[in-house]
């Protein structure tokens, strides 16, 4: 309820975070402030200490404390519902839950690893994705595009429209990164003949870097910004506005993250000879994120693969038989592949890196980060190692045209 209807000092999570904030002196312990800091023990560097207070943890103590009143029981048995409900929903998802879920069109592809919802139109989405996502699986949604304005996202649209700007273009071969006007950029998308070559000749595999991002997104195109703002999957997480989009909502003392969008744009690898770099090296972000393919372009040129070339690119990956069935249909346009770990995998795969540089003679340095430092594109010999040598299995996935990856945060990924 409003603060007006409610005396009763942070009876929201939103009225204590707001009431409280400005009182909270940081390492305090006088009794004059909101709530006594709550401070978790750990070793660094050898010594043992107390660490800056966890204000998420003050927020919960405080919230138990002081939320029921002693003169009122609770209703409901909170450890009980806590403790039975997710493994329900596990067993749901294993089971398939067919019956529960009749209402909407989805499967389960990589051994179930990921949810697929066939079907964007069905308003009933919700109800399953909130179970897969509290379980945080990745989920797809296919068919997005049927929704846009497609012309406004054609590589000779954009060109058009802003090829005298400037931008950051990497080189995704050396990872060298230079500033240059985007029609360079757009001119050689679909055409290999335009694009740049590197010192050997070889056709250069280039990325326009987030181009553009956030408020220049908006402020820049804005017709492309509403297109996209009501084409997104899933809205009331998705969307800006969305009431269960949490990192939207937060109280203005918070610092947020980057939330976008970004446009990302990048040459495929099928008219390079080395098919094992990637435009996206293995990463995490810091904040779930939602990408839509919104386009695909078809390179013509020498050197480049012939569909059905392209094709068999993808078929000698591991895949999903279902994502086997999509690649024969031809009315779907493949356009990236996705490699993506579970975020617990995430101390194993750094450790397996690390290996792998040392047996390259690569230098290791003890603050080198190789997921942070976004250093690896994990080919497919390596991955065929990682499951062998750590037990970390891949889960691949094709994005086809319209379709929308939805990612948690901390599932690494590359693509």
């Amino acid at each position: 309820p409003p603060a007006s209807q409610n005396n009763e000092q942070g009876s929201t999570l939103r009225d204590l975070l707001t009431t409280t904030a400005g009182k909270l002196r940081l390492g305090s312990t006088d009794a004059g402030i909101a709530f006594a800091p709550v401070y978790s023990t750990g070793t660094a560097s050898g010594k043992s200490g107390r660490t800056m207070p966890n204000i998420l943890d003050d927020i919960i103590a405080s919230v138990v404390e002081n939320k029921i009143p002693p003169n009122r029981a609770p209703k409901i048995n909170v450890k009980s519902e806590i403790k039975d409900e997710p493994k329900d929903d596990k067993k749901c998802i294993q089971d398939d839950c067919s019956k529960l879920y009749s209402d909407i069109q989805y499967s389960w592809i990589c051994d179930k690893h990921v949810l697929w919802l066939r079907d964007h139109k069905n308003n009933n989405n919700g109800k399953l994705f909130k179970e897969c996502w509290r379980q945080g699986r990745p989920v797809l949604v296919s068919g997005m595009h049927k929704k846009m304005n497609f012309s406004l996202w054609k590589a000779e649209s954009i060109s058009l429209d802003f090829g005298n700007q400037q931008a950051d273009i990497l080189n995704c071969k050396d990872s060298i990164i230079s500033n240059t006007n985007v029609k360079e950029f757009w001119d050689g998308f679909e055409d290999v003949s335009k694009r740049q070559k590197i010192k050997n000749g070889e056709t250069a595999l280039l990325k326009l870097k987030d181009w553009p991002s956030g408020e220049d997104f908006k402020a820049m195109m804005p017709a492309r910004y509403e297109d996209l703002l009501k084409s997104l999957p899933l809205p009331e997480y998705c969307s800006p506005e969305g009431k269960l989009n949490l990192a939207s909502h937060l109280p203005g003392f918070f610092v947020r993250p980057d939330l976008g969008p970004r446009l990302c744009s990048a040459y495929g690898v099928a008219a390079t000879k080395d098919h094992d770099i990637g435009t996206t090296n293995l990463h995490i972000e810091v904040s779930d994120v939602v990408n839509i393919l919104v386009y695909v372009g078809i390179a013509k040129g020498n050197g480049v693969l012939s569909k059905s070339g392209v094709l068999k690119k993808f078929e000698e990956e591991d895949l999903d038989d279902l994502l086997r069935k999509r690649l024969k249909d031809s009315s779907e346009l493949p356009g990236a592949l996705w490699h993506i770990y579970a975020g617990k995998d995430a101390d194993k795969i750094r450790e397996f890196l690390q290996k792998i540089a040392k047996e390259q003679g690569l230098e290791v340095l003890p603050e080198h980060d190789p997921i942070r430092d976004q250093s690896w594109y994990v080919n497919k010999k390596l991955r065929q190692r990682l499951l062998e040598e750590y037990g970390v299995k891949t889960c691949t996935v094709i994005q086809f045209l319209g379709d929308a990856i939805i990612l948690p945060a901390g599932a690494l990924h590359q693509v």
